[in-house]
């Protein structure tokens, strides 16, 4: 059995600021494969937890997280390589860790989720946690993406359209990517079901979108991990 037929589902954890929209985005993309608004997403106290969104050909878990806090010793506060390590379990509130963890139960993509209408207000903190993230992610090669939330609340035209996302000046003038010091290129924009009754269109092309980048995010850490030489777990 070779490395990739091990892994059944890739991992694809959310981490962000309280308020970021992460639950929402969890909670939007299982609308979105299920066809009408669904609410199932729900931290609460749990530090880690996740959901398996398995549609035909596309199996993947959104890893949720608690949200990053300004605070010493507040919200996520866990060494953040045990989680991509994949020695936090399901719905981790003390410390206890996994044993033994395969590359079925590592993160295979990690996602950055901010509020784009917070990009300035961000605090130093909080740019240092990312950036302190960023840096153990990298040291485990693991691909990273930016997911922008709330874009229709940040620019008129885009509310007026979705389709005006990728021509709006004002969310390309974001400074995110300089602040995270990622590309342009691993910037995903989103709108998140809020209160909204039914599905939409043009939302939804956001959302799939933004999975489709997930998975090949993934999808290039699995070819970076295949060894030839090595065909097991």
């Amino acid at each position: 059995m070779t490395i990739i037929i091990s892994v059944k589902e890739a991992r694809i954890l959310l981490v962000g600021p309280v308020g970021a929209g992460k639950s929402s985005f969890f909670n939007s993309i299982n609308s979105a494969f299920k066809g009408y608004v669904s609410s199932q997403a729900n931290t609460g106290t749990a530090v880690y937890n996740y959901v398996s969104v398995s549609v035909t050909h596309v199996p993947f878990i959104l890893c949720d997280t608690m949200g990053l806090e300004d605070g010493v010793n507040t919200g996520l506060d866990v060494d953040f390589a045990t989680i991509l390590k994949g020695h936090i379990q399901d719905k981790y509130q003390v410390r206890t860790l996994g044993t033994s963890p395969g590359l079925k139960d590592k993160i295979h993509c990690v996602v950055f989720v901010i509020d784009i209408s917070r990009v300035k207000l961000l605090s130093d903190k909080m740019i240092e946690k990312f950036v302190v993230f960023r840096k153990k992610a990298n040291q485990l090669s693991i691909p990273q993406l930016v997911l922008l939330t709330k874009v229709d609340e940040a620019c008129p035209l885009v509310a007026e359209d979705l389709k005006n996302v990728y021509q709006s000046h004002y969310i390309n003038k974001m400074e995110v990517s300089f602040q995270l010091g990622v590309s342009l290129s691993v910037v995903v924009p989103v709108k998140n079901y809020y209160q909204e009754l039914e599905i939409d269109p043009q939302t939804d092309i956001l959302l799939l979108n933004a999975v489709v980048q997930m998975l090949r995010a993934a999808e290039g850490y699995f070819d970076d991990f295949y060894n030839p030489e090595e065909r097991s777990e």
